[in-house]
């Protein structure tokens, strides 16, 4: 961030909606039924009942070998019935943080959707299919949506504390670029008060969290600026502003993002669209100001 080769900067305003949803579905098996052949009528009548002797029988445990068939042999199902079904798991804990934990046991190494109160993340479960990350709740009552290849799971928090927390979500989907920037309480580039998800946990008062793997296609990404309402005999306000350095996946080309706020306890959103400069310009940095309003800290 020190070393901007040249400082572009962009104000805007905008709408939002958005939409999730996802299925499920559940196949069952098809099953062969048998034919008889014809009897043949010059051979003899075969005996009834009454002139069929059975001698020495002997029980055993062996099953008879199945009868030779032109059709071709189903291969075994991997799991039993049941196994395969999608849990997801929400436990609040403070600065309204949630331990979520999804497991997917036959969807190991997938990919993974999380959606809550319109924030979206993509995720890669383990190769036992598990996923545990601590999300933000956006709402007291928060409801997380966890969405596989083969299926979802819902998970509920009661996070009490949602309304004593000021948030700033940006997020987007690709290789945008983008990072969120807080300086708080009036806090240069560089010094303690300047929260990026590059910096150091615990120095500030609040703190940047990145969601979502950029290693998968087409993956959608999270930052997440979080700070009490309040501080210890420290009032003020901080600045948040979203930035883009010019790489030469992004040049010359139209990036789109999405910026939540929660303040007071209210959710709002905003829509950006932004044209990134010229690929001459790469290694300079778009910063964009007037992303969100100020968030304004009181003391306590």
């Amino acid at each position: 961030m020190l070393s901007k080769q040249v400082v572009l900067t962009s104000a805007m305003t905008l709408a939002c909606a958005l939409g999730i949803g996802f299925f499920m579905q559940t196949s069952s098996p098809r099953w062969a039924g048998e034919t008889a052949a014809a009897a043949d009528p010059q051979l003899p009548p075969e005996p009834g009942p009454a002139e069929l002797a059975i001698e020495n029988i002997t029980l055993t445990s062996r099953r008879a070998e199945p009868a030779p068939s032109d059709a071709q042999p189903q291969s075994a199902p991997l799991a039993q019935p049941g196994s395969c079904g999608v849990t997801a798991a929400a436990e609040a804990g403070p600065m309204a943080m949630v331990n979520l934990t999804v497991s997917a046991p036959c969807q190991g190494g997938g990919r993974l959707t999380v959606h809550h109160s319109g924030m979206t993340f993509t995720a890669a479960l383990d190769l036992s299919g598990n996923f545990a990350a601590q999300v933000p709740a956006l709402t007291r009552t928060a409801v997380y949506i966890a969405e596989t290849a083969s299926g979802g799971a819902v998970a509920v928090a009661e996070a009490a504390d949602a309304g004593t927390v000021e948030r700033v979500i940006l997020q987007w989907s690709g290789s945008s670029g983008l990072e969120i920037h807080a300086r708080e309480f009036g806090a240069e580039y560089g010094s303690t008060g300047h929260v990026w998800h590059g910096a150091a946990p615990g120095a500030a008062a609040g703190q940047v969290i990145r969601l979502g793997d950029a290693r998968l296609l087409a993956p959608r990404i999270a930052e997440i600026y979080s700070v009490p309402s309040s501080q210890p005999g420290r009032s003020g306000t901080v600045s948040v502003t979203a930035e883009a350095e010019v790489t030469g996946q992004n040049c010359g080309r139209d990036i789109s993002a999405q910026a939540l706020q929660l303040s007071g306890g209210r959710l709002s959103s905003r829509d950006l669209a932004i044209a990134m400069p010229d690929c001459d310009a790469q290694g300079s940095f778009l910063v964009l100001n007037n992303l969100v309003e100020d968030l304004k800290i009181a003391s306590n």
